[in-house]
């Protein structure tokens, strides 16, 4: 079709049926998309017009027997969302308002703003079908994502698209004999139309059988299906009506399965194209065929006899990023009903991702309305059963103090308790008076500089004082703290910095010289600016505001910032008080990255019940550990089980806990049995499981002293949190089944800092409005009535608490010069329970150490992988997947180096490494690398705290520490610990 070709079909029979309904009667299709975000109305009305150039279907007239293109766009009209209930619509005169193309348009647009936009396609029946709306609708958001529209040229209209396939065509079975399945309504003539919207949790086969077994009730019934005939030559693109209704029969006693295989066998004989609208339509004039369809229409409410009980029509399984364009992310798509006189009631579905979407329409009377909503909750019922959707885990409910924040309850303990201490480390003790002081300094420093609520601020600092006082002063001026790890590469930070649009950042004058900061964003020396003199001022956090943003690994090549508000945090604090039984007693000690999220259980809770916080500024080796676990007087612990599982490796008899907390990963019923041991019979060990998107912690389960083999239960949600298990359809699962967590509750965070398209992707809407996060985690209910964790339905890992996404690593290593393709993955070797990172390259000339060196200059050093191994190439799996089981082990091949006996000194070492490993002694030369033999950061640790303790004299043991850790760390071969060993003349080599 030519730009001076204009565009015109023939009427169809089915479409003049639609002319000739009354003016009361709007026949209007009516495809709601419903979205976050916003549009703007001139970019949508661009869209619209560019789109509807493509698809001149969209832009018709009638003219006689013809439509043809007026060659004027739709019009796009705002509408106040507010005003529209999306469950009842009523009430919107601009869902009632008819586009018959006599002397106005067939189709237009409705833009329906505030907090819950929608965009609203509607079309005349006369000359669009369902799909062909879609069709429309898909081109205009194609439009306003700037590609190019697919057009549907084709104006082909039903009765011709059917004569193509020669197949001898019937009359339609039109007999009025079937009773309505909402009941019988008033007579019949003018009134309105009442539309009802049902959401179901998940998407469920056969849906069209399903809704029609419901409807029947157990009788006998009929139900007319409405059929694309586009399914015969997907080659055509067409906005017209290319539809045929099949009547569906379901005798008394027939389930779905048999209503779905009559249907299938219909579809299979080609029924839709055989069955079409008694041609004698085309002959009757227009106002003597609408006198004849009143006439039907007064019978047929007097009789309550339709040609079927209601027509069942499936819109289509949707993919909503069809429907999302620049600033609007689609979140479901359905259609309203468009019954018409003589007709007996619509209902219409529409499938999107983890959600089914009905609604139903017909005469607005109050019984009928009545028994519609009757209906679909009985359809609701059948496809999600109520005893599915409940768990007595989820009775969570419980009051706690909305209106407060953190910062708020921290500024009451410094006037109830001025003199208690706060901070305890190296730097000397800190009162809460002189902790609150400091806070004050650095929220009016912030607000000299120009730093207003809802600001981002970057915070580069170690464990110590100033950077306790720098967070929650961020927090008291009203804006959010970014923490930064320092152990991180300068790109790694300042990209993240970047990427949060923090305006300033407070670096701690150790870190000054660092090249972090970004070109517009501002560093101010965090020691000079407590300096500064302060005053107590204004607390300017509220419970919707940001308390801070944390990044993760991501699955798309970058890191994403998960935005917490003060609600979430506050509510988490609230239950991990309660649970954890904490007090003014509680000493927790900090000794994780503040960019780590179980850190925060240890920098917020103590300080709001009263308590102390340990500041422990050393990385954690194991003379840190031992110090902090024996003499620091903490009497609350969190770490990681892989950090537990290495407290007990390295032998260390902790004293004084009441409580450990073991988070961020599988705690095994082993390491928490060892656990118990070490601390005591009368110390609570706890497995607590939440994602970074739920704020810190979410569940918990005290350890109970089973002594299977498996992992400890994660338990039962904390209050105010609520857990659904799902399919991959979005339906809930039986209990015992694995399904996949969404968490809904007071802790579920904002999203992800700038990236609209993946927080609504990752934060959903379940079928009653609850907002929850899809969190990946997939988990089973016990029948204790508790959640057991089985592991990701994704490649995210979790290693030593981290989340780490492989796809970011490969993306890293495929910006090499050298490197064509990469991918990594997790393995455990043979016999061993730990995970380790291995990457895999297709690369030129490039060789393990530099692809290590350019990773570390990049990516923390958790996501560095333990070996990089070049290979030919990356095998595949039949469906074209990279297949990790076919990878070469790296740890599996022979070790260069010597292996003939060494000196003392050697022997005792390499016998250290093989029982760490669990590699065979002779296998490990001298030149033999820790990482490559299979070790990982934790295991070096527990590696080297052995050498200290079997090799090592113990006064030369941190002297050891002091100068070899890093050498050590730099190159972790055997070789590397010996000269170490030997510099300090240790050669003792044996037991202390």
């Amino acid at each position: 079709m030519t730009l001076n070709d204009t565009y015109s079909r023939t009427i169809s029979r089915v479409e003049r049926w639609f002319l000739a309904y009354p003016d009361w009667v709007p026949a209007v299709i009516q495809v709601f998309v419903e979205g976050a975000g916003s549009l703007d109305e001139r970019a949508l009305s661009a869209a619209v017009e560019r789109a509807s150039a493509a698809c001149p279907g969209s832009r018709l007239v009638r003219r006689g027997p013809r439509w043809a293109d007026s060659r004027v766009a739709p019009a796009v009209r705002t509408v106040d969302g507010a005003t529209v209930d999306r469950r009842t619509f009523a009430g919107v005169a601009d869902l009632h308002r008819p586009l018959t193309g006599d002397g106005e348009p067939t189709c237009e647009v409705l833009l329906l703003t505030g907090d819950e936009p929608a965009v609203v396609f509607r079309a005349f029946h006369g000359v669009m079908d369902g799909k062909g709306v879609l069709t429309w609708a898909e081109d205009v958001f194609r439009c306003l994502r700037g590609e190019q529209p697919q057009g549907a040229p084709s104006r082909l209209n039903e009765t011709e698209f059917a004569e193509r396939f020669g197949v001898e065509a019937v009359n339609a079975d039109m007999a009025q004999q079937w009773p309505s399945v909402l009941g019988p309504r008033g007579e019949g003539g003018e009134r309105g139309f009442f539309w009802r919207r049902l959401s179901v949790d998940g998407v469920h086969p056969a849906m069209v059988a399903r809704l029609a077994a419901v409807l029947a009730g157990g009788r006998d019934g009929r139900f007319m299906v409405p059929v694309d005939l586009r399914r015969h030559d997907p080659s055509i693109v067409s906005t017209a009506n290319l539809i045929q209704t099949l009547p569906l029969d379901v005798p008394a006693g027939d389930s779905w399965e048999d209503a779905h295989q009559r249907l299938l066998t219909m579809l299979a004989e080609r029924r839709d194209l055989a069955t079409q609208v008694d041609g004698a339509i085309m002959t009757v004039p227009l106002p003597a065929l609408r006198t004849q369809v009143m006439a039907i229409d007064a019978m047929a409410a007097a009789s309550d006899r339709y040609a079927a009980g209601a027509t069942v029509s499936h819109v289509g399984r949707l993919d909503l990023a069809a429907f999302s364009g620049p600033g609007f992310t689609a979140t479901t798509v359905y259609a309203l009903p468009n019954p018409g006189p003589a007709g007996p009631p619509e209902f219409n579905i529409t499938e999107v991702r983890g959600r089914t979407e009905l609604t139903v329409g017909w005469f607005d009377e109050p019984h009928l309305v009545a028994r519609a909503e009757e209906l679909l909750a009985e359809i609701a019922g059948t496809l999600s059963p109520p005893a599915l959707r409940s768990w007595a885990g989820n009775a969570t409910d419980r009051p706690f103090r909305e209106d407060v924040t953190v910062v708020h309850r921290l500024r009451e303990r410094v006037l109830s308790c001025p003199e208690a201490v706060a901070l305890t480390g190296p730097e000397g003790d800190v009162t809460y008076a002189g902790l609150g002081a400091k806070i004050d300094a650095v929220a009016a420093g912030l607000r000299r500089r120009g730093v207003a609520p809802g600001s981002v601020v970057g915070l580069l600092a170690g464990r110590t004082v100033a950077a306790m006082a720098a967070l929650w002063g961020i927090m008291q001026a009203g804006a959010a703290y970014l923490p930064l790890d320092g152990q991180h590469p300068d790109a790694r930070l300042a990209d993240v910095v970047a990427d949060s649009g923090a305006p300033l950042c407070l670096v701690e004058r150790a870190y000054a010289d660092r090249a972090c900061v970004p070109a517009g964003c501002e560093r101010v020396i965090l020691d000079e600016l407590l300096e500064e003199p302060g005053e107590t001022g204004p607390i300017d956090a509220v419970p919707d505001g940001l308390a801070y943003v944390i990044y993760t690994s991501g699955s798309t090549g970058r890191p994403k910032g998960v935005e917490v508000e003060h609600r979430n945090l506050a509510a988490f604090a609230g239950w991990a008080e309660r649970v954890y039984d904490l007090d003014a007693r509680s000493r927790f000690p900090l000794f994780t990255s503040l960019a780590f999220d179980l850190s925060n259980t240890a920098i917020f809770v103590p300080l709001l019940v009263g308590g102390s916080v340990v500041l422990v500024p050393q990385e954690p080796d194991h003379l840190v550990l031992r110090d902090v676990l024996r003499n620091s007087g903490a009497t609350v612990l969190k770490v990681t089980p892989t950090h537990l599982d290495l407290i007990g490796r390295l032998g260390i008899e902790p004293e004084g806990f009441r409580t450990v907390i073991a988070g961020g990963e599988l705690l095994r019923v082993a390491v928490a049995a060892e656990a118990q041991r070490m601390f005591g019979a009368g110390c609570r060990i706890f497995n607590e499981y939440g994602p970074t998107e739920t704020t810190i912690g979410c569940t918990a389960r005290l350890f109970d002293g089973d002594t299977g083999s498996g992992s400890v239960p994660i338990g039962l949600p904390g209050d105010n949190t609520k857990i659904f298990l799902l399919d991959p359809e979005g339906r809930f699962v039986a209990p015992g089944m694995p399904g996949e967590m969404h968490i809904a509750g007071a802790q579920v965070a904002r999203g992800y800092r700038g990236r609209p398209e993946l927080t609504v992707e990752r934060f959903t809407r379940m079928a009653d409005g609850r907002r929850v996060y899809r969190t990946g985690d997939m988990a089973r209910l016990l029948p204790s009535g508790e959640l057991e964790s089985l592991g990701r339905n994704d490649e995210q890992l979790k290693i030593h608490g981290y989340r780490i996404e492989p796809g970011e690593i490969a993306r890293v290593l495929e910006e090499h010069p050298a490197v064509t393709r990469a991918v990594v993955a997790a393995r455990t070797r043979p016999g061993g329970v730990d995970r380790h990172l291995q990457g895999f390259v297709i690369a030129d000339a490039a060789d393990e150490r530099e692809l290590t060196s350019f990773l570390a200059a990049r990516l923390p050093a958790y996501m560095v992988p333990s070996a990089i191994v070049r290979v030919a190439e990356l095998p595949l799996t039949a469906n074209g997947k990279v297949d990790l089981d076919a990878l070469p082990d790296p740890y599996g091949e022979a070790v260069a180096g010597r292996v003939e006996p060494g000196d003392e000194t050697e022997e005792a070492v390499r016998k250290i490494w093989a029982r760490v490993l669990g590699v065979e002694a002779a296998r490990i030369g001298t030149e033999a690398d820790f990482h490559r033999l299979g070790g990982d950061s934790v295991g070096l640790l527990a590696m080297v705290a052995a050498v200290c303790e079997e090799v090592l004299a113990g006064e030369r043991e941190r002297d050891f520490m002091a100068t070899g850790l890093r050498r050590i760390i730099g190159n972790p071969t055997l070789a590397t610990v010996c000269a170490l060993l030997r510099e300090l003349e240790s050669p003792r080599g044996e037991r202390r």
